[in-house]
């Protein structure tokens, strides 16, 4: 599985639309995207949320969602993990 990490810069739309052109899953810190996804319906390629995890555990908790669940973010599923929870969305008509 191949990922793109999102840098908190400016573009949304432009950075969502890279991951899925070149096929890869964003990890982002930034809620923003799953507006775009769930919201504004823009496609994408699948989506890791990180939300208040400390940057020293950000790579570790990113693996394990992959390896949790890169099956439904293979098909598009936005993975929200905190502390202690993970929250899968999959995507519609999944």
């Amino acid at each position: 599985m191949r990922l793109l990490l999102d840098s908190c810069v400016w573009g949304d739309e432009e950075i969502l639309a890279r991951a899925l052109a070149e096929g890869r899953v964003l990890v982002t810190l930034d809620k923003d995207f799953g507006e775009l996804a769930v919201v504004r319906k823009l496609p994408h390629a699948g989506i890791v949320r990180l939300v208040g995890l400390p940057a020293v555990q950000q790579a570790d908790v990113t693996l394990h969602v992959v390896q949790l669940h890169g099956a439904d973010l293979a098909t598009g599923a936005i993975v929200t993990a905190e502390a202690g929870r993970l929250r899968v969305r999959l995507p519609t008509g999944a």
